[in-house]
């Protein structure tokens, strides 16, 4: 499974990075100022993708001599630098993708940062989104496992509309059959109570952030 890990320029805590540093990506994609995070940690990305409008000259300048693919985009564009990375991932063949840096800082973009985990257009390949610890990624129907340990914290929000027959194992405060509604809270803050959970949906989707421990 080819996995790449996706750089962007937003807020970037250390205990990402020490994740990030401990996981293997078979490549990397920095995305605008992304880059800088990268000569910060000692990465040399595969491809810089944006209008460079946020990567300082003097690491464009330096990844470009390091023989750095440049995928320069107009900086009057329909998509975010963020969206246009994933696709170039995907034209990559890229199989399983980790977005991080990708919040924080203004409210908009990380917004529309996590909605682009729903987009149906990125329903393949599995993308997460990593922020410390936390890993948010979108459950569809009809069943997704994801492992853990008891005690740790799962969040399901619903996104895009209602999410229905909804049933759940593994954890503490389980659902049966249940509808969570757009706008709902009632899905957050549960917690594991074995090492896997399991969570059946009949339609809708979720997104679902996982944090061991409790946040």
């Amino acid at each position: 499974m080819k996995q790449v890990l996706i750089i962007a320029s937003g807020e970037m805590r250390e205990s990402t990075v020490h994740r990030v540093l401990k996981t293997p990506f078979d490549e990397v994609i920095a995305v605008d100022g992304g880059a800088d995070h990268c000569r910060l940690w000692g990465f040399k990305p595969d491809v810089i993708v944006g209008d460079l409008d946020s990567l300082s000259p003097a690491n464009l300048a330096f990844f470009t001599e390091s023989g750095v693919l440049i995928e320069r985009h107009p900086a009057q564009k329909d998509e975010t630098d963020l969206e246009l990375a994933i696709r170039c991932a995907i034209r990559r063949n890229a199989e399983f993708l980790v977005l991080v840096g990708v919040l924080g800082g203004r409210m908009d973009m990380t917004i529309a940062n996590t909605l682009l985990l729903a987009a149906p257009s990125f329903s393949h390949p599995r993308m997460e989104i990593w922020d410390g610890e936390s890993t948010a990624r979108i459950l569809r129907p009809p069943v997704n496992v994801i492992a853990g340990q008891p005690g740790d914290t799962l969040s399901l929000i619903p996104i895009g509309g209602d999410a229905s027959g909804l049933g759940t194992e593994g954890l503490v405060y389980p659902l049966k059959d249940e509808t969570l509604r757009l706008g709902d809270s009632r899905g957050i803050s549960n917690l594991f109570s074995e090492t896997r959970a399991a969570i059946k949906i009949n339609a809708g989707s979720l997104l679902a952030v996982h944090t061991p421990g409790r946040p």
